[in-house]
């Protein structure tokens, strides 16, 4: 009793005895940490916790193993552990052996001759083998090792780990490698799996270096060069895909996302990065969503509307190069005036159009341009001289009715006004959100016509980005000049960036496809469940593609260049993310903050 007393009377006495072995009664170990809340050792797997595991062995494999056999397990959209054991072989050791071998299978052989029986070719292969296996050893070329390969697969129900396990064995099976569960060796073979390097399954098999080479290290795929823009990271094994567009066949690139999915984000990044590289970049912008970047960087910002002071004239032409003959510059562009007033018009019959094209040749012509002249420094008529010329011609009273809209009634201030514009900035913006919905198409092809010319005129490294791009795909004449543009924009140095949300209209389009498959790079960010299919098919998308694509957060999808494509995430930095972001909320903190400056600076002032 006397020591119990004590005990509760001086327990400062007791913390100066044993504070160790206190502290250490109240301390969590780490395995504490890092255990399961349970484990569960079933034959053909493992519970841990709310998750299960299966450990799976390669038992065979084929007589040649291809480099990068292993890649398409390595990338499979699965969580699972993969490890392999090495084990060296006494060289000499498995010579003696070898030579027992070789001389059992030349018993063989000699039998076989001796009572004339067929050459069976198993024997001569593995004779052959075993004699080119001896030589490499002998040589020192290769080396003998016990080889195990351990996959451990997990999931949230047996039915999971199942499917996970046949479609690995069908996509090993293929080449020959066969697989099984460790049966009633789960335990040993998921501690076999982890990093502890305890080979507790020993199923090995015995491979020479070059087929265990074809293995190590891991090989999954990586988009990525030694220059270029950052687009963003490999969600497969966090590496960079990094790109130089201007090394591609071509520098064209499509975007394809729902709204909200990180498609102007993307393009803003990678024209902020473009620009440090001295690229140029011209952009159609139809919801101003690139001012604040054209304001942050100095860029110019264009305003292209009925009540705007911009204007572009869309019988201008552009000056004509070395390379090119005038009579085909002035030819290109009647007929490119023609499909704009197919749009304008709402399109046009046979005749109309044959009447139109003899009127813009004829309204050209009233200027001094002609085929043969040098038209270089002429004065380009407007669609007012077009109309006097439709008036005064037969059968072009009607058209010249209906451009009367155009020219003195409603949308009188858009078209029928000289250019008033020059590009002269590296990032150049031009902007038709005011623009009314029914001219909005009218207007980014005639913009889209305006920077082809200057394009065409003066060579230099550009890109042009053209965000919902499916107003234009919604005309045929609009999908077409596109189109044109990729074909062509490689001989001039340009960069074309075609940017949707509305996929159907893009790829029911004629030009959809064609503008894909002349696009070197393909990305494409969260789907929607309506578009999924059509995107599936387009882009010949797994099921497991197709899931990450609806399951995607924003700024994430697949990267494609070519035949090879990898799950990418869009990654900025905060000074990035600040001045290309589009969430109205963090707008709205950063317009807050903005004027709150201002204020201060003001009152500052004295």
């Amino acid at each position: 009793m006397a020591l119990l007393t004590t005990k509760t009377e001086k327990p400062d006495d007791i913390l100066a005895v044993f504070p160790q072995e206190i502290y250490r009664s109240g301390e969590l170990a780490l395995r504490d940490v890092l255990s399961p809340s349970a484990l569960q050792i079933n034959p053909s797997s493992v519970r841990l916790g709310a998750k299960f595991a299966r450990t799976m062995f390669v038992f065979s494999y084929p007589r040649y193993l291809h480099t990068n056999w292993f890649s398409p397990i390595i990338n499979l959209d699965r969580v699972f552990d993969i490890a392999m054991y090495v084990h060296p072989v006494d060289t000499a050791q498995i010579l003696r052996t070898l030579r027992r071998k070789v001389a059992q299978v030349q018993s063989q052989i000699a039998e076989r001759e001796q009572k004339d029986l067929v050459r069976d070719p198993i024997l001569d292969t593995g004779y052959r083998d075993l004699e080119d296996l001896r030589d490499k050893l002998q040589q020192a070329q290769e080396r003998l090792f016990n080889f195990g390969l351990y996959i451990t697969i997990y999931g949230f129900s047996e039915d999971e780990l199942n499917k996970t396990e046949t479609e690995i064995k069908s996509v090993l099976e293929a080449r020959l490698v066969y697989i099984k569960p460790a049966l009633f060796q789960q335990a040993e073979g998921f501690k076999s799996a982890l990093p502890l390097n305890v080979d507790d399954l020993e199923v090995n098999t015995y491979l020479n270096s070059s087929p265990i080479s074809s293995t190590i290290p891991f090989v999954s795929f990586d988009l990525t060069s030694n220059k270029g823009v950052l687009f963003g990271v490999n969600r497969h094994n966090n590496s960079l895909v990094l790109f130089d567009r201007f090394s591609l066949p071509n520098a064209n690139i499509v975007v394809f996302g729902t709204s909200g999915g990180g498609k102007s984000y993307l393009t803003k990044l990678e024209i902020l990065r473009s620009l440090m590289w001295g690229i140029d970049v011209i952009i159609i912008d139809p919801e101003r969503e690139y001012e604040y970047v054209a304001e942050a960087v100095g860029g110019s910002y264009i305003s292209i509307s009925l009540t705007s002071k911009n204007h572009i004239n869309p019988f201008d032409l552009p000056i004509a190069r070395e390379d090119e003959s005038p009579a085909d510059v002035l030819r290109s562009n009647v007929v490119n005036l023609v499909g704009l007033f197919r749009i304008m018009l709402g399109g046009l019959t046979p005749q109309e159009d044959a009447i139109l094209d003899a009127a813009i040749t004829e309204t050209y012509a009233s200027r001094d341009i002609t085929p043969e002249s040098d038209f270089s420094k002429a004065d380009p008529p407007t669609l007012s001289d077009l109309e006097l010329v439709l008036a005064s011609t037969a059968g072009g009273e009607d058209l010249a009715t209906r451009l009367k809209k155009f020219t003195t009634g409603t949308w009188s201030g858009f078209l029928n006004q000289r250019t008033n514009i020059e590009v002269k900035n590296r990032l150049v913006v031009f902007s038709v959100r005011d623009m009314e919905d029914e001219l909005r198409p009218v207007g980014m092809f005639i913009i889209l016509r305006y920077i082809w010319n200057l394009v065409r005129t003066v060579l230099k490294k550009r890109i042009l980005v053209v965000d919902e791009a499916w107003w234009l795909m919604k005309t045929e004449d609009g999908a077409s000049f596109l189109f044109g543009i990729a074909k062509r924009c490689r001989k001039y140095f340009l960069g074309l960036s075609t940017i949707t949300q509305d996929v159907g209209d893009f790829l029911n389009s004629t030009y959809g496809k064609p503008i894909i498959t002349n696009s070197s790079l393909q990305i494409i960010l969260k789907q929607s469940p309506a578009t999924i299919d059509l995107v599936t098919k387009t882009f010949n998308l797994t099921e497991e593609e197709k899931f990450l694509l609806l399951e995607s957060g924003r700024g994430e999808g697949i990267f494609f260049a070519g035949l090879k494509h990898v799950a990418i995430k869009v990654i900025a930095s905060y000074t990035e993310d600040q001045l290309i972001t589009s969430d109205p909320s963090q707008l709205a903190l950063i317009r807050q903050a903005k004027e709150d400056f201002e204020q201060e600076q003001e009152t500052k002032t004295p």
